[in-house]
């Protein structure tokens, strides 16, 4: 990905965690503008596909309901194949004037795969079964890693306690977490 993609995603932390057949995705509700607090309780992570996908965003929030939109048709084109919706979106958002101009980040996941798609084309699945983007993105990775392997905390838990060290940390990040689960039995 490219150095300035990351330069220019703040403002939030998204974070996605697998443990135990349970598979959440969680995001903080700030939104800010440049040093100031605009919004506390903004939903970043929503339901896609019959609410078999899980999708959150960093970066510009205009332009990442645009990138929902585009990923939704995609992903009813594909009939829900998140990896092949995830390539044609990061195609289209690579190649086209207008879209390639979008400043943002999706983390998404489906039962099967997590995967960071950027404007760049990178579609990336993560090796880990945690996976974050935004400016607590690393904070947050850290912290779940660390839950994930030493700690009997469920998904859920694991996903509230690493925002919460990242929100301790970024000061784009706030303590308002909204966590969202796929359905039960999830394979990991």
């Amino acid at each position: 990905m490219h150095q300035d993609t990351f330069k220019k995603i703040r403002a939030t932390t998204v974070l996605s965690v697998r443990k135990n057949g349970r598979a959440v995705m969680a995001g903080d509700g700030q939104v800010s503008l440049g040093d100031t607090i605009m919004k506390q309780k903004a939903k970043k992570v929503r339901y896609m596909y019959e609410d078999k996908v899980l999708v959150g965003f960093a970066g510009a929030a205009a332009d990442a309901f645009n990138l929902f939109e585009r990923l939704e048709g995609k992903l009813e084109t594909y009939n829900g194949n998140l990896i092949k919706a995830a390539v044609e979106l990061a195609k289209d958002w690579r190649t086209d004037k207008i879209l390639r101009r979008l400043e943002a980040l999706l983390l998404t996941m489906d039962k099967e795969h997590t995967l960071i798609i950027s404007g760049t084309g990178d579609v990336i699945e993560p090796d880990e079964s945690v996976a974050a983007i935004g400016s607590g993105g690393s904070f947050a990775l850290a912290a779940a890693r660390a839950l994930v392997d030493h700690s009997d905390l469920d998904a859920t838990a694991i996903a509230l306690e690493a925002m919460k060290i990242a929100a301790s940390i970024c000061v784009y990040t706030n303590n308002e977490v909204v966590i969202h689960e796929l359905e039960k039995g999830v394979e990991v």
